[in-house]
């Protein structure tokens, strides 16, 4: 694990200087990446200047439940999107030479492609966490502020593990499955406000089929006070989700074939 960790640190120093060969495009493109994914909070403010709460929560909760929703989704973008152009290394014969080196193949396509433009998403979800804790009405405490911390690092796990899936399923399709951007990209739209609001069939299958409810939902409730004092360790399903997610992954390497040259 150490070795894999230091080869993944080498990939980012590489990819990091050939990011830096271009630095004015490397600015614009973050400016862009901040600007296109602040239009989603001026959608939920303007939202708000015209009704004053969304199934019983005002804008404030709303603007907490966004704030870490996004930078759950941020976090995970900044370390597991990789696995975006995992497609084209099947299909080009990258995954073969990965295979045949001694290192854990995760880390090794991880460190294929690193976005570092992505820290334009990254800054826009700091400004927007940061928004929604100080817009919020909670009344903080110890166990508030670790309840939050736990859900930021459950979501991160949670998102990577659906990034993960994606990759699997490229080894029996051989392409990615843009169906797959709904609980991604997606998940980052509708995940701006609680989830009970799209009614209790959706409610049920962010709980038990992709656990979202568990790291935004449940908790979000603990800290409004709305909810139980258990549901502050419901976040922990965010790591959980990670086993079968991995065990795709490992079903998918068993069974794959080489492309051939």
């Amino acid at each position: 694990m150490i070795d894999s960790l230091r080869l993944y640190a080498h990939y980012f120093k590489i990819q990091f200087r050939s990011a830096m060969e271009y630095k004015s495009s490397f600015i614009l493109t973050c400016i862009g990446q901040f600007l296109v994914s602040f239009n989603v909070f001026l959608g939920v403010f303007f939202m708000f200047r015209r009704f004053h709460s969304v199934n019983g929560y005002t804008y404030s909760e709303v603007m907490l439940c966004f704030g870490i929703t996004l930078m759950e989704f941020s976090l995970a973008e900044a370390v597991a999107r990789g696995f975006d152009m995992f497609p084209s290394m099947i299909s080009n014969g990258v995954f073969d030479r990965i295979m045949v080196r001694p290192r854990n193949e995760i880390f090794q396509v991880l460190g294929q492609k690193i976005e570092f433009t992505r820290v334009g998403r990254i800054l826009q979800a700091i400004v927007m966490f940061s928004y929604g804790i100080m817009k919020s009405e909670v009344d903080w405490s110890f166990a508030k502020v670790v309840t939050v911390i736990f859900m930021l690092l459950g979501g991160m796990a949670l998102f990577c593990g659906i990034f993960l899936i994606y990759a699997s399923i490229c080894f029996f399709t051989l392409d990615g499955l843009e169906v797959m951007n709904i609980l991604t990209d997606g998940a980052r739209e509708y995940g701006k406000y609680p989830v009970d609001i799209y009614g209790k069939k959706v409610l049920l299958l962010c709980t038990f089929f992709v656990p979202y409810a568990l790291v935004q939902y449940y908790p979000l409730l603990f800290l409004l006070e709305k909810g139980a004092w258990w549901y502050a360790l419901l976040p922990a399903g965010g790591f959980l989700f990670l086993i079968p997610c991995y065990g795709f992954w490992r079903f998918g390497v068993h069974h794959y074939k080489s492309v051939g040259s």
